[in-house]
């Protein structure tokens, strides 16, 4: 239930936010709340991955992107990611959530989302999505860039997330 709190709480901020481009870093703001804990009284490693979703609603609305989805019935579906936990988030603790746009590939978008408090990395997460077409099927890549616009150039899919990608890959893919 704290989630639906913190997507309400994130829609009242975008109202006063200023838009950002798709291609920025974005930088979602929380804090640990009771139920974000486990047993051991840390951030439970599932809750990072429900605040991910977050963090890159708040790009894709943000950037303006949200609309375009929508308008063209697609829908962005995580095909899967990768979590480095380094440190514990505790009770209280305040931190930070950015999202970026790391590049895209034939099939794929590539999205980091990092959390940090200050300058200290305390999870790093690679997440591949694919964008998907609500009356069903994929949404082709030439599609999905001709409404996006051109990727700048910076960004790039380097080898390990291919690599990535292709060890995951099921047979029936």
């Amino acid at each position: 239930m704290n989630l639906w709190w913190r997507l309400l709480l994130i829609r009242l901020r975008q109202v006063r936010a200023p838009r950002i481009s798709l291609w920025d870093t974005h930088v979602t703001t929380f804090r640990v709340v009771p139920t974000d804990l486990d047993v051991l009284l840390h951030m439970n490693n599932a809750r990072y991955l429900a605040l991910m979703d977050l963090g890159r609603y708040d790009l894709l609305r943000r950037s303006g992107w949200w609309a375009q989805i929508l308008k063209r019935g697609w829908g962005a579906v995580v095909a899967g990611q990768t979590i480095t936990y380094r440190r514990s988030l505790r009770l209280g603790q305040r931190f930070v959530l950015r999202t970026r746009v790391v590049g895209m590939d034939d099939r794929w978008a590539y999205l980091e989302q990092r959390f940090m408090v200050g300058d200290d990395l305390y999870a790093h997460a690679l997440v591949r999505v694919r964008f998907v077409k609500r009356a069903g099927g994929t949404v082709d890549m030439a599609d999905l860039l001709e409404a996006i616009g051109d990727v700048p150039e910076r960004l790039t899919v380097e080898p390990w997330m291919t690599d990535w990608t292709h060890h995951t890959r099921h047979p029936v893919d």
